[in-house]
């Protein structure tokens, strides 16, 4: 019998507008996030700007230390453009079909359902259907789409480049304990006014070995419903389911 494949799998890409190496993952990126190419799985993208480039010609207007961190804590093998595909699966950022082929296998693991839903000062996280992992962190993560910029200096000089879920604010939105199988709280999320049309991501990952358990994402309303249509039709889906260049 073939697997059900989960509901979401969360694709982080490590890049850097000062890396040459990046506009063609940054490229992936967007097109994976556009198209989700495999059939059953929601594909969350987040496309998490490096500052250990900043000192070689250009600083990246979207890169935080934040990022350098996070990418430290999957490996030792630093580089950019690196995606981590469900916290576990290090894939060359810019090799689309390695990437689909982690993200179908990811599918088929067991995870959790992540519901989101909109509250005044944020969002309120709903996760259930965890199981087999060690305390785990709830995080939140607000990115934007369509940023572009005109890069002056460094190895993209010249170029005009164009970003895909760019993480603006990265957070811990809580702790579950470990075998947990759910978990409810409120999250307080801050703006900036300047962000066009930002969107909330959020995830469960086990603090000991990384993996995803849950992710979940919620649409800035247009209409007033279609975000809530998207986030029921992954938890229907969700149901079913129990080297590139281096500074």
């Amino acid at each position: 019998m073939t697997p059900i494949l989960a509901a979401a799998v969360l694709v982080e890409l490590f890049t850097s507008e000062g890396c040459s190496s990046c506009p063609p993952a940054d490229a992936v990126l967007a097109r994976l996030h556009r198209e989700q190419p495999v059939p059953g799985v929601q594909l969350i993208v987040l496309s998490e700007h490096v500052d250990y480039w900043n000192s070689l010609g250009w600083k990246d207007p979207f890169s935080a230390a934040l990022f350098s961190d996070r990418q430290g804590q999957y490996s030792g093998h630093i580089y950019t453009p690196q995606a981590v595909v469900d916290g576990r699966a290090d894939v060359l950022g810019s090799d689309e079909r390695a990437i689909v082929r982690a993200v179908a296998a990811a599918g088929r693991e067991p995870h959790g359902t992540l519901r989101l839903t909109a509250t005044p000062s944020g969002v309120r996280i709903a996760v259930t259907g965890l199981s087999g992992h060690s305390d785990a962190e709830v995080m939140v993560a607000v990115v934007e789409d369509g940023l572009v910029s005109r890069v002056e200096r460094g190895e993209n000089a010249g170029r005009t480049l164009a970003h895909t879920a760019v993480v603006r604010a990265l957070q811990r939105g809580g702790t579950i304990p470990a075998a947990a199988d759910r978990w409810t709280n409120e999250v307080p999320v801050s703006l900036d006014g300047s962000w066009r049309r930002p969107r909330v991501v959020a995830f469960v990952q086990d603090a000991r070995s990384r993996r995803i358990l849950a992710a979940g994402v919620l649409e800035e309303e247009r209409d007033g419903a279609a975000a809530e249509r998207d986030q029921r039709g992954a938890d229907d889906q969700a149901h079913g389911a129990k080297k590139a260049h281096a500074p």
